[in-house]
């Protein structure tokens, strides 16, 4: 089987107050293909610092069925070690989604890619706020306030 790239993603949630409501947009774009996921771990660390990890398997029966469609294909991928990573820079009482998943929308172009002998030397996620900052920036405005005295 050929991959597309492949990505993980850790969302936390403080207070441990995930109720599910990702479900609706994270259904979207698997049903429309636009990824596939291959892992879903869930993890939650109370106020003392008591950490329990959950697949889907071990979630309530209402949050696994939320959850099972969108990851009929998912494997346990994520190690002991990649979940003792998170938990140690997750805050106490909350909780996180741990997603491992395949950008199926890029399968097609990362064959063209190579089938043209070129290859990736260099990609990166832009942080949103950096994003939010570059977009909301005004040259105009910076050149006003270097020529005010």
């Amino acid at each position: 089987m050929s991959l597309g790239p492949v990505e993980y993603m850790v969302i936390e949630f403080p207070g441990n107050q995930f109720k599910g409501e990702i479900v609706p947009a994270l259904r979207e774009v698997v049903d429309k293909g636009v990824i596939r996921i291959i892992d879903l771990v869930f993890v939650r660390k109370d106020e003392q610092g008591n950490v329990n990890v959950m697949e889907l398997a071990d979630l309530q029966k209402d949050a696994a069925d939320a959850f099972a469609p969108l990851a009929r294909e998912a494997s346990t991928l994520f190690a002991e070690e990649d979940i003792g990573k998170i938990s140690e820079v997750m805050e106490m009482n909350s909780s996180v989604a741990l997603l491992l998943f395949e950008h199926v929308w890029a399968t097609r172009f990362r064959n063209a890619v190579l089938a043209a002998n070129g290859r990736l030397i260099a990609g990166e996620r832009i942080p949103r706020e950096v994003v939010d900052a570059a977009v909301a920036w005004k040259p105009e405005e910076q050149e006003a306030l270097e020529v005010t005295p």
